[in-house]
């Protein structure tokens, strides 16, 4: 029963936590915090500095790469995981693909060492 209790909340936990744009203010008598659901870019389709928008191909490699960044950023603050300066959906693909890409490679490493 505790086992589909969790389950349950993690589950209503992420379909809610897709919900664009929402807010929820927490106040309990000694803390209080905000949390937020990610909303629209404001820069998509936007571009950078040197005039390039991220496409499909650069969400790839983000991707891929994604785990070396996040360690990255952790000790500097200009590195970011994820260009905000993207086509979109497009992106958005080729970012889920790299990531893919990583997870099967390890499975597969993993897999092969037994």
């Amino acid at each position: 029963m505790k086992k589909l209790l969790v389950s349950v909340s993690i589950l209503l936990i992420l379909a809610t936590s897709c919900a664009p744009g929402t807010n929820v203010q927490v106040n309990t008598p000694d803390t209080s915090f905000q949390l937020t659901a990610p909303g629209p870019n404001p820069l998509m389709n936007q571009p950078d500095a040197n005039g390039r928008v991220a496409l499909t191909g650069a969400g790839l490699w983000h991707g891929v790469i994604a785990p070396i960044t996040l360690i990255i950023s952790f000790f500097n603050p200009d590195v970011q995981m994820y260009e905000v300066h993207n086509s979109g959906s497009e992106y958005n693909l080729g970012f889920m693909l790299g990531q893919f890409l990583v997870v099967l490679a390890i499975g597969l490493a993993i897999r092969l060492r037994r």
